[in-house]
């Protein structure tokens, strides 16, 4: 998002929070209000015009511009960040329950949190610009729909290794359960189009879970979804190969 998006952006988010229409705005402005209208939607706005609304709204342009750049969402955190959350695994469980949509009281209700520890483990994320914690404790998410952790990050880093000690000690036949192993061989671009795929899959679970963010908590539950695709071979196998052979893996 360019910088003078996020102007125009927070105009509008302190407009609404401020009651003010455009009707408003046309006044202000000497302008019709399809006219601002258009103005808002080019965010092509002169500084002249933008110190006109500042006004309106009764704060400077320095104070708009750094309430815009604060609130901008991330898409994500930084190196330094991630392992801030990795070395503090009760901060970590607060920003995991934050992502899901989680408010301050069913944390609290939920694990062995006492509420003033939760309030400071969510100003921390506050400070980390994961979140914004509103008064009475509300948690307003600052990450955008594309919020991903790093590749090869802190967090994968440490997910990592509880799904391999702990995510697949299941005999995956439980209520909301379901494992497939496939393997077969694959040409290059059959493989890629099976990339492609997992691809659309992991955007569309993204989705529903947008969708459900609003269910009360009692019915949703943290789903965990793992898809990969890798050219592979059981280390057994590999072990009996002849020289020279190691591009082609049998199909198990």
């Amino acid at each position: 998002m360019s910088q003078t998006q996020a102007i125009v952006d927070g105009l509008k988010r302190e407009l609404k929070a401020q009651g003010k229409t455009y009707a408003h705005v046309a006044k202000a402005l000497e302008l019709s209000e399809a006219s601002v209208k258009r103005l808002f939607s080019s965010a092509n706005i002169s500084l002249q015009r933008l110190d006109s609304l500042c006004e309106l709204l009764g704060m400077t342009v320095a104070e708009l511009a750094n309430k815009a750049q604060a609130q901008q969402s991330i898409s994500q955190l930084s190196q330094e960040q991630e392992q801030q959350l990795v070395d503090q695994p009760k901060l970590l469980l607060v920003a995991v329950c934050a992502l899901n949509r989680w408010q301050f009281h069913e944390i609290v209700h939920t694990y062995q949190l006492s509420g003033a520890e939760c309030v400071q483990l969510l100003a921390k994320l506050d400070r980390l610009r994961l979140i914004e914690l509103l008064p009475n404790n509300r948690i307003k998410l600052l990450v955008d729909r594309g919020f991903r952790w790093l590749p090869e990050g802190p967090i994968q880093q440490y997910f990592r290794q509880q799904i391999q000690s702990d995510y697949f000690a299941s005999s995956f036949d439980g209520a909301g359960e379901l494992m497939l192993f496939q393997n077969a061989m694959l040409s290059p671009s059959a493989n890629a189009i099976m990339q492609r795929k997992i691809e659309s899959l992991a955007r569309e679970f993204n989705q529903l879970a947008e969708e459900d963010k609003n269910l009360p908590l009692e019915e949703r539950f943290g789903s965990s979804l793992m898809l990969a695709i890798r050219p592979w071979e059981v280390q057994s196998f590999q072990r009996l190969r002849r020289p020279g052979t190691d591009k082609q893996f049998p199909a198990a």
